[in-house]
């Protein structure tokens, strides 16, 4: 059985639609959104391609969808395309808006291990299993034929998604990935306050 989604926007675009979805995340105990391109070929093919594309710090669902024209080539070749926000919202923990590589906007597609962060701050978990079967449920894909990537943060994600599974992602691909965020100044300050990891 399908899990409940909610459609917050939708907009026709290159014979497709762009459409934004709601949720109730269990895993992170609270509403996420994401974005999903539906390309023309969804009204009638099953077992479409996927995309899932992770974006970087500061970002919501929205700058994919705005910014990047993927559109027109997944419309093109019947490609799927999700693209979840970065980070849980509404929790105000301390110090969680302070800093743009920190918090909301900068959930670093891992799973928190300290508090107040690790019972919703659990990104990794979200988009490696409970979005995965939430877009299986409930649109004309095949997850078999899965593909992840991402930029600087979100490039982060896309690599330790698909090394921590192997075989669960065609193919991974990353633009100026910050692959390494415990050695860099963005990315080892969530790093260590996720997980006291220096």
């Amino acid at each position: 059985m399908a899990k409940p989604i909610k459609l917050v926007s939708q907009s026709k675009c290159y014979g497709g639609l762009q459409c934004v979805y709601e949720h109730e995340s269990s895993i992170l105990k609270c509403p996420m959104k994401f974005g999903c391109f539906l390309p023309p070929q969804h009204e009638k093919k099953k077992n479409l391609p996927l995309v899932y594309y992770l974006s970087g710090l500061t970002c919501t669902e929205q700058n994919y969808i705005m910014k990047s024209g993927f559109q027109r080539y997944a419309a093109k070749h019947g490609i799927v395309v999700v693209n979840p926000d970065t980070s849980p919202r509404g929790f105000d923990f301390p110090g969680e808006h302070d800093s743009y590589d920190f918090g909301s906007g900068a959930g670093f597609y891992v799973n928190a291990t300290e508090e107040p962060w690790k019972t919703n701050y659990r990104m990794y978990s979200y988009v490696t299993g409970e979005l995965p079967k939430l877009i299986q449920s409930n649109f004309n894909v095949n997850i078999s034929k899965s593909a992840i990537s991402g930029h600087s943060m979100g490039g982060h994600g896309a690599l330790i998604a698909a090394l921590k599974n192997p075989g669960k992602y065609k193919c991974v691909s990353v633009y100026a990935p910050i692959a390494k965020p415990i050695r860099m100044p963005v990315g080892s300050k969530s790093i260590y306050w996720f997980s006291r990891r220096k």
